[in-house]
């Protein structure tokens, strides 16, 4: 019974009863305006553009590593994908054009972050840290500061769409999140990711070659930053220079109460999803009820604290004989 408790299963239920807690303060708090379907739908989005960085973030965690650019990437990303001239290519060809921008200088940040850390021997925080001001920084050039309206109506009409009542940015981040969980636990990809976040020296002595292990997940994080930036843009209709603002905070905060240890060889998709949607639903409780973003921040700071102790709290009841 210990072990169900404090095993996946018990962990997801614990998520699974605090979301619902949530929805039920929210319900009683905000009323028809919460339970509205419009509403749920409006979580629902907002949740699938963070909850594919999420994704990509659980990798990395669990890794042993971290990443702080993320936001910025996500800005750059959809920057880059929505210059004129990026625009006037597509406009020639198809709007493909601007997702495989997004996707392509994603993918570039996260090699770069992944290449210094694994290779230079960086510690992550430093590097990530860089590249947070970096990307950033070049974003703000490219676009001189401007924000950029996408043109492209097909692109908005197919993202912004929905099948059977359903976001097409939600079904893209149930694939993604499907896709995640796969990956994860059933592929050799999954299990060295984890073993390099066990015990990396462990992990080089078993064959697993660690350096390029590690390139891997931020170069995977980098794309799912780069679908990030697509789905934001077709959400706002724009890119800009602030897009992905704090997104590294609620990334990592939504990874970590998730059930994902901090220090590396432990990871849940499953989780990780929960945790998305348990904070958009707390940010959009705070909205209906007039909350500032102040308040917003000190109860997700709270939150945090609270599942980072209850980590610590399991591992070492599991040390204890």
């Amino acid at each position: 019974m210990a072990g169900l408790v404090h095993g996946p299963a018990g962990r997801n239920l614990g998520l699974v009863i605090a979301l619902v807690l949530l929805c039920v303060v929210g319900t009683f708090t905000a009323g028809d305006r919460f339970a509205d379907v419009n509403n749920v739908l409006t979580i629902l989005r907002l949740a699938a553009v963070i909850g594919v960085v999420s994704i990509g973030m659980t990798f990395v965690i669990a890794s042993g590593g971290i990443d702080l650019s993320v936001g910025a990437i996500v800005a750059l990303a959809s920057v880059w994908a929505t210059t004129l001239a990026t625009q006037a290519i597509a406009e020639d060809t198809h709007w493909i054009v601007l997702v495989t921008t997004a996707l392509i200088v994603g993918t570039a940040c996260g090699l770069v972050n992944g290449v210094l850390i694994a290779y230079g021997r960086m510690a992550p925080f430093i590097v990530t840290l860089a590249m947070l001001a970096a990307a950033r920084g070049l974003a703000e050039i490219i676009a001189q500061r401007r924000t950029q309206i996408v043109q492209d109506r097909d692109f908005i009409d197919f993202f912004g769409g929905s099948v059977l009542g359903v976001p097409v940015l939600v079904i893209i981040f149930v694939l993604v999140a499907i896709a995640g969980w796969v990956v994860l636990n059933r592929t050799t990809f999954g299990r060295r990711t984890l073993a390099v976040g066990g015990n990396a020296e462990a992990a080089r002595l078993a064959g697993i070659k660690v350096q390029r292990q590690t390139m891997y997940v931020y170069v995977l994080l980098g794309l799912l930053c780069g679908l990030a930036a697509v789905m934001l843009m077709a959400r706002t209709t724009v890119g800009t220079s602030t897009h992905g603002l704090l997104y590294e905070l609620d990334a990592i905060a939504a990874v970590v109460i998730g059930g994902t240890l901090l220090k590396g060889g432990r990871g849940t998709i499953v989780g990780t999803v929960f945790g998305v949607l348990i904070f958009t639903t707390l940010t959009n409780v705070f909205t209906l009820n007039n909350l500032d973003t102040s308040t917003q921040a000190v109860a997700k700071g709270v939150i945090i604290i609270a599942a980072v102790l209850l980590q610590q709290r399991t591992s070492t009841r599991r040390r204890s004989p």
